[in-house]
């Protein structure tokens, strides 16, 4: 089955990391994924990881009761932000359990676990 992984950061931890010199806290955390995202290409579980863009150059489209509008930028106060998503395959949402919870317990920012839709899917 695959998993979609979604990645959340504290929204001051985000801009700090995509800031033009990343703290030394922001290039650790992304040495420890990058180590951890080789393991998974080892065991053949890796499909694709990205990271986001910031949240202001965000769009949003949503129909409305007078068509279809887009909006940018954040109108909510974020604490956390949807920083990066991963995709793995893996035997069962157990497996995909094990992978995340060694992912946060490293990086220690949460994570959601979705499963993709496919024709594997349950």
């Amino acid at each position: 089955m695959k998993f979609l992984l979604l990645s959340y950061t504290p929204a001051d931890a985000w801009d700090a990391a995509s800031a033009d010199v990343p703290s030394p806290e922001a290039l650790e955390a992304f040495a420890a994924y990058q180590l951890f995202e080789e393991k998974l290409r080892a065991s053949g579980e890796f499909v694709l990881s990205e990271g986001l863009g910031h949240p202001a150059v965000t769009t949003t489209v949503r129909r409305t009761g007078t068509g279809v509008v887009a909006t940018d930028g954040p109108f909510a106060e974020l604490k956390e932000v949807l920083a990066s998503f991963a995709i793995i395959e893996c035997s069962g949402i157990e497996r995909a359990r094990e992978i995340v919870a060694e992912m946060v317990a490293v990086l220690g920012e949460p994570m959601e676990i979705r499963p993709i839709m496919g024709d594997d899917f349950a």
